[in-house]
């Protein structure tokens, strides 16, 4: 069988359930869940892999709301990684306008992302089984992603473990292989505990809590001029109780501690805490240290990369309607989007020549120092929208974000067929997996 008859058998797969994975999208993006309670996200996705014939298991990892589809036997094992939760507080109507509505959203498109995975896998499946190529594939349904646990504690209970590749892509506003560093993060919380007294009467008596956390945060500050240029300390008050007139006894901060290298994160929170413990001692009061959770950066593979770069050039980037260009238009201004060019999108951007330092983090991360991982990113939002904002969520629930989403699941596809055709990419992604940990 030539190529071209290979690429025909996905493509068909794709036409036949397009309709399927739109509404499958929809459905998600009408039921959004937080992390940890996607219920009816995990059994829609679970379920139209049933129905593509692979054998569904739950309960992965101690989470509920986790699964893992299997298909085939032996060797390559194809991993994809899907999301499906959402952000709270960022309900939105599929509209160019703000049109907010109560309870989370898909401002990060994970919507789209968990259908396309589960698409790509299924379309992966059938070109297996009609050229009779060996080997497994399974969808891994990751909950907890935007609170960066869920692939975290799957990762540590070993379920990546026997995965010849991971693959996973994110909603952007850009078309492009994800070669980037996403940030190795500690997320902390600091409770600050004292002694309530009156403010005015006896505030001799008073150890405040508050006080507390603000020196906590002033010295954070000044320590920001002697960290590496990389490094991003984000806090806000997450508890704080009571009238001016009482000493406050607790106060609570939340911490972001993260860098593009392990090393240096855990140095800047180290430092963050001695801050934390120097206030409390100012003030004559204690300090719980909570460390919500932590992840790696992400490992980079550059055979990997260039693989499915090759896989992208051969997929035609989505076209936009008139009534889509004119949404673009509109969300654009509504949001005050920072895009004064006129052009919403565009297509595939060339592959980096050097691993890009991000700016966010993932849970994908902590797979990718377990095996070799790959993340693509594709369009589905215009340019210049911010993940975590209404104009996300708006244009994930719309046929701009489902045009995204179905040229992700198409690339995912493709780059799978070329690691079954091309065995020596994935042995090669291994030596190079190997040797960065030399």
């Amino acid at each position: 069988m030539n190529r071209q008859e290979q690429h025909i058998i996905l493509k068909r797969w794709f036409a036949q359930y397009k309709t399927e994975m739109e509404e499958t999208a929809r459905y998600l993006f009408a039921h959004p869940e937080l992390s940890g309670e996607e219920r009816l996200s995990s059994k829609r996705l679970a379920t139209f892999l049933e129905g593509q014939g692979f054998a569904v298991k739950w309960g992965v990892a101690g989470f509920d709301t986790a699964f893992i589809a299997e298909w085939g036997r032996g060797e390559p094992i194809i991993g994809f990684l899907a999301e499906y939760d959402a952000l709270p507080g960022l309900g939105q109507a599929p509209v160019s306008h703000l049109a907010s509505k109560a309870g989370p959203g898909h401002a990060c498109g994970h919507n789209l992302l968990g259908t396309a995975c589960a698409g790509a896998a299924s379309a992966v499946k059938t070109y297996m089984e009609k050229t009779q190529t060996q080997g497994t594939i399974r969808v891994y349904g990751c909950p907890a992603e935007e609170i960066v646990v869920g692939k975290i504690r799957m990762n540590q209970e070993g379920v990546f473990d026997d995965l010849s590749v991971a693959v996973t892509w994110h909603p952007f506003d850009r078309n492009r292989v994800s070669y980037d560093i996403w940030q190795a993060q500690d997320v902390k919380n600091y409770t600050f505990h004292g002694i309530s007294a009156h403010a005015s009467k006896h505030p001799e008596m008073g150890r405040s809590a508050l006080d507390a956390a603000e020196l906590m945060n002033i010295g954070v500050n000044y320590l920001r001029e002697h960290v590496a240029d990389d490094v991003r300390m984000h806090y806000t008050y997450t508890n704080t109780e009571g009238p001016a007139n009482i000493v406050p006894d607790i106060a609570a901060t939340n911490y972001f501690i993260r860098s593009t290298k392990r090393s240096r994160t855990e140095d800047a929170s180290e430092r963050v805490d001695a801050c934390a413990k120097g206030a409390a001692m100012m003030t004559g009061t204690t300090v719980d240290i909570e460390l919500v959770t932590s992840n790696w950066e992400m490992k980079t593979n550059r055979p990997l990369a260039e693989a499915f770069y090759e896989a992208m050039q051969g997929i035609e980037t989505p076209q936009y309607t008139e009534e889509e260009l004119r949404f673009a238009a509109e969300i654009t201004e509504a949001a005050g989007l920072p895009n004064s060019s006129g052009i919403y999108f565009s297509g595939l951007e060339p592959l980096e020549d050097q691993p890009v330092p991000f700016s966010i983090g993932t849970d994908v991360s902590d797979v990718s120092q377990t095996v070799p991982t790959i993340m693509l990113s594709a369009a589905t939002m215009c340019k210049g929208t911010p993940l975590h904002h209404w104009a996300a969520a708006a244009q994930s629930g719309m046929s701009i974000g489902e045009k995204g989403m179905f040229y992700a699941a198409q690339c995912m596809a493709e780059g799978v067929r070329i690691l079954l055709e091309q065995p020596e990419v994935l042995r090669c992604a291994w030596e190079v997996f190997r040797e960065s940990d030399s």
